[in-house]
């Protein structure tokens, strides 16, 4: 394909993508079945992506007889750290996220030369999941680094984009409080402080965030007003010690005042453009641990041997099927262990060991014949 011809179908392929956020913000049916576009998908990346048309070359998959997605190939998380997964010229890149991780000396990158399909599904996913029944602006607090001190982090780009849209107006210093890698705990009991007889409040943290402030607080509480909502995100394994999920929750609910289904978990990844929450808040029913996917992802637990999916409550690696991963990988093979519970998926942490045997094929197969 030319590269007029890959940014003609990359913008015909995102406002698709953009078509199911705005039918799931609406409560509407969605406009196409889920399997058409990331059959479309499948194709465009397979044209405008070397590395994924060797994959899927590898795997004797003819894409354009391509009726059922599961057939086509996931790539490997770790080929975000090896090769360009992206359908553009690196320098028409908006963004570029890397990962923090260095398994293999380098850090993935997803470059992203439309972000607006990535904030739409931010947006969509967070307010349906973290924020239902809360009207904006209202208090947006970061326990984190902000954009511009952390510019190639996914996370602090999508809690931007959360207080862009949800917050009420407020100098930085009222609104991030992790600055310079240090905790701002004054600044947030101050802050939390002149909040009170407010509207509810969002925190937006990461699991080891909320470990410090409760180390720092030492059982002192900084309540937020009723009905705050607290996002917390990533692994509950340290540098120095791991923490019980469960635990974790009860603590930084009594901390900050908060009931312990206002606690809620995301999960997401640099190599997505899309995001997982627990549905604690937006289905009484719904138990803690188990995370739900919007209409345009699938969460596919594989075996890590055959890449096959396993049956409904087996344990498998996540093979995540992304449509709003326009421009790089519509299907990402981690590996992280899941299993479908219900509706949903349960987190159970990285598979141990070496890199799992199909996703090492896998890689393989992608990198064959690279330029390095």
């Amino acid at each position: 394909m030319s590269e007029d011809a890959i940014l003609a179908a990359s913008i015909a392929l995102h406002a698709r993508a953009r078509a199911l956020v705005r039918a799931f913000e609406r409560g509407a049916p969605p406009p196409e079945p889920f399997d058409s576009l990331a059959c479309d998908l499948a194709r465009f990346q397979a044209r405008a992506v070397p590395g994924y048309a060797r994959l899927c070359a590898a795997r004797g998959v003819a894409l354009e007889k391509l009726s059922v997605p599961a057939r086509a190939p996931a790539v490997p998380t770790d080929a975000f750290k090896l090769a360009s997964v992206f359908a553009f010229d690196a320098r028409a890149a908006a963004v570029t996220f890397r990962t923090s991780g260095t398994t293999l000396g380098a850090r993935g990158a997803h470059a992203m030369r439309d972000v607006a399909t990535y904030d739409a599904a931010a947006l969509a996913s967070g307010r349906a999941m973290l924020a239902p029944g809360l009207t904006p602006p209202l208090p947006v607090l970061v326990l984190g680094p902000s954009a511009d001190e952390a510019p190639g982090s996914s996370l602090a780009h999508m809690n931007a984009t959360f207080a862009r849209a949800w917050g009420a107006p407020a100098p930085t210093e009222a609104t991030i409080f992790v600055r310079g890698g240090e905790l701002d705990v004054a600044g947030l009991r101050a802050r939390a402080a002149s909040l009170a007889g407010g509207p509810p409040a969002i925190l937006l943290a990461t699991s080891f965030a909320l470990v410090h402030l409760l180390d720092a607080l030492a059982g002192e509480r900084i309540p937020l007003p009723p009905g705050s909502r607290v996002m917390q995100t990533g692994g509950f394994k340290g540098k120095a010690r791991e923490v019980d999920a469960a635990e974790l929750r009860r603590l930084a609910a009594h901390a900050l005042g908060v009931s312990e289904r206002s606690v809620i978990g995301e999960y997401g990844m640099t190599e997505l453009s899309s995001q997982f929450w627990e549905a604690t808040i937006a289905d009484p029913f719904a138990p803690p641990g188990v995370y739900v996917e919007p209409p345009w992802a699938r969460v596919v637990p594989v075996d890590p041997g055959t890449l096959a999916p396993v049956a409904h409550g087996a344990i498998g690696l996540a093979r995540i099927e992304d449509l709003a991963n326009v421009d790089s990988a519509w299907a990402v093979l981690t590996q992280d262990r899941v299993r479908r519970v219900g509706a949903g998926f349960e987190l159970l942490g990285r598979a141990p060991g070496a890199v799992p045997r199909g996703c090492s094929i896998a890689l393989d197969e992608m990198l064959s014949g690279s330029d390095p």
